[in-house]
């Protein structure tokens, strides 16, 4: 079985190496199987520089920087190596450098290559579920892709909700109603249209006269059976209107009809009891289990122009009494156009919270019993126009927003979208603290990792010690903060919906992670049955570097050490190895190898002694490498 893992080993690294060795590359090679990663770096690009370079050596060079965690140069490297090459697990390491230095988009399109090339494997896999696990630049407009619907007339069209196979929207698009004043465009009607196999709709088909009237009808909603259809229209039907003593003209209100499907066509059509000529009811949506009703009514108590509004909806059809959503979702403006999707998000319109321009579509939801903070959804689905009547099917991502915007066909016009990114974002405030002063530290480099370990960006701290990062709602995250002549830190984060999250982190100075005889860093910890540098081991190893900077008498002597897992031969050199690993991480950084030198030390010393009966964890406790101060501590050169 040991020679077997060898073998596996050696087939690995061989798969990397491109093509065969030669005489000039003997010197570098020597090197690498040293695991002198710092001098087969030097070796290898001294070739390069004699015009020697290859894809071997490129490879070669890259997997020196790989192991020693450089992140820019082994990118540099592979990218280079590639030209002339398609290895996958080369491909896949490529990825990682790249998302490693942030480039998502690129890591993602090497993700892909890889994918293509190794399907079955597990990485490949699990990418092609979620192409778009690492976040891209927090740009608001990068959330969406939006798109003319392609069925929009010369006139006003707006809305967008599926129902039983049919998309419902509202048009004045029919010339054979007079035209309203307002726009000189014909009074509105509700219309449906059908998808085509090709996926693009089929023209517009007006509803029944039970539905759509000589007046004003809007916006449509259905019950979840499909079997209730609640919809607006001009209260100029129910012959109810107020009538200006001067001018004579007659204002109508708008109402909330409700109508009943029998067979595949609409019929019973029944006004609602909310409905008064004092005010006008508008706009409904009913939730995904179709207890309740959302409008948006000017009805008097309310916050502004028109208000949002939630009713129940009884067993008997009938409704509660409404219930204004507060300030939270309403202001002195106008809110409108509510939509509560399958997730209870509510998506409404609105000219009073701060937005791009005209009306824009805004979001939030009940979360822990309370309302979370009001967010703008953000451009393309918002613009310096009107942008309202968003609607959206949760589970494909996909929906409806209408808007007046410019390059539309008519005055308002449908535009389809695909949401590309998760939707909610928090504003994380990190302040930085010298903990023993209690002042701000300016200058600290405040790094943002998600859950999986990835960076996705770094900042400086300004002259208050505060970096701010923009991230996904309810997604935990990592803040990683390096100072000078301070020690680094990492803090989880939480996820929240909360709309600002404030994270206030105080640093120790360096001196404190040293005692007389030793550095004291958190465990380098090693994955089962490898020695390269990971970015955790890489983050201690920093440390390290930073004191032996400040002290440059220091001498350390770093001790590796592996668990009880394999033969007591294959632990003393895997441990051997490992220390090699760690001594050329830290020479790599600028310390001159005569101040550290490595020791494997096998299985010899557990930390846990455990015997045969180690649980995963107590391995990893094993798998370790420790330091200590053999020469030059601060006391000495006192």
């Amino acid at each position: 079985m040991k020679n077997l893992k060898t073998l596996l080993f050696i087939s690995l690294m061989s798969g990397l190496c491109l093509t065969a060795q030669n005489k000039d590359t003997k010197k570098a090679d020597k090197e690498f199987a040293r695991f002198e990663y710092v001098d087969a770096a030097e070796s290898y690009k001294k070739l390069i520089d004699k015009g020697d370079g290859s894809p071997y050596v490129y490879g070669q060079l890259a997997e020196c920087y790989y192991n020693i965690f450089n992140t820019v140069e082994a990118e540099k490297w592979y990218a280079k190596a590639l030209e002339s090459e398609d290895n996958p697990e080369m491909i896949y390491k490529y990825s990682e450098m790249l998302k490693a230095n942030g480039k998502y988009d690129e890591s993602n399109k090497q993700m892909e290559k890889f994918a293509s090339m190794r399907p079955a494997d597990n990485r490949a896999t699990a990418f092609r579920k979620n192409p778009n696990y690492l976040p891209k630049i927090l740009e608001q407009g990068k959330k969406f892709n939006v798109q003319d619907a392609g069925f929009n007339s010369a006139q006003s069209d707006f809305g967008g909700i599926v129902n039983d196979g049919k998309l419902f929207i509202t048009s004045a698009r029919n010339d054979n109603r007079k035209t309203y004043g307002w726009n000189e465009e014909p009074f509105l009607d509700i219309y449906t249209l059908t998808k085509n196999s090709d996926g693009a709709y089929g023209n517009a088909t007006l509803m029944n006269d039970k539905i759509n009237t000589k007046y004003h009808e809007g916006l449509v909603s259905f019950t979840p059976d499909g079997k209730t259809m609640y919809f607006s229209r001009e209260s100029y039907f129910e012959k109810d209107f107020q009538k200006d003593s001067l001018s004579k003209v007659r204002y109508s209100q708008l109402y909330l009809f409700k109508a009943t499907k029998l067979g595949n066509d609409w019929d019973t059509v029944e006004s609602l009891a909310i409905n008064s000529e004092n005010y006008s009811v508008k706009n409904p949506s009913v939730s995904a289990d179709g207890s309740t009703l959302y409008f948006s009514s000017n009805m008097p108590g309310g916050y502004g122009n028109f208000d949002i509004y939630k009713a129940a909806i009884n067993e008997d059809g009938t409704l509660g009494e409404p219930e204004n959503l507060g300030q939270k979702v309403n202001t002195e403006g106008q809110e409108m156009f509510p939509y509560i999707s399958s997730n209870n998000t509510l998506y409404f319109s609105s000219n009073g919270h701060l937005g791009l321009g005209g009306m824009d579509v805004f979001y939030t939801k009940v979360v822990d019993g309370k309302m979370a903070p009001v967010r703008n959804v953000g451009i393309p689905i918002n613009s310096n126009g009107d942008d309202f009547a968003f609607t959206i099917n949760e589970e494909t991502e996909e929906g409806f927003v209408s808007s007046n915007r410019e390059g539309g066909k008519g005055s308002d016009d449908v535009y389809a979208f695909k949401k590309l990114q998760p939707l909610c974002d928090v504003l994380i405030t990190a302040t930085v603290l010298d903990d023993t002063t209690r002042e701000p530290l300016s200058g600290a480099s405040v790094s943002l990792y998600d859950a999986d370990g990835n960076k996705i960006v770094s900042k400086t701290t300004n002259e208050e010690g505060v970096a701010e990062f923009i991230v996904e709602c309810e997604q935990d995250t990592e803040l990683e903060v390096v100072m000078e002549d301070f020690e680094s830190k990492k803090v989880p984060v939480k996820g929240t919906s909360e709309e600002e999250l404030a994270v206030q982190i105080s640093l120790d100075p360096i001196e404190k992670i040293m005692t007389p005889e030793e550095i004291v860093l958190n465990p380098i910890y090693f994955d089962f049955d490898r020695s390269n540098i990971t970015a955790q081991a890489a983050f201690e190893l920093d440390k390290l570097v930073q004191i032996m900077n400040k002290y440059p008498e220091l001498v350390i002597n770093a001790t590796s050490h592996t668990d009880s897992r394999g033969s007591d031969s294959y632990n003393q050199r895997l441990s051997q190895r490992r220390a090699k690993s760690t001594q050329q991480y830290v020479i790599s950084k600028g310390i001159d190898a005569s101040r550290i030198s490595a020791e494997g030390k096998g299985e010899s010393e557990p930390k846990v002694n455990c015997g045969s009966n180690c649980s995963d964890e107590e391995h990893q406790q094993n798998r370790r490498s420790e330091f200590k101060i053999v020469g030059g501590g601060p006391n000495e050169q006192q």
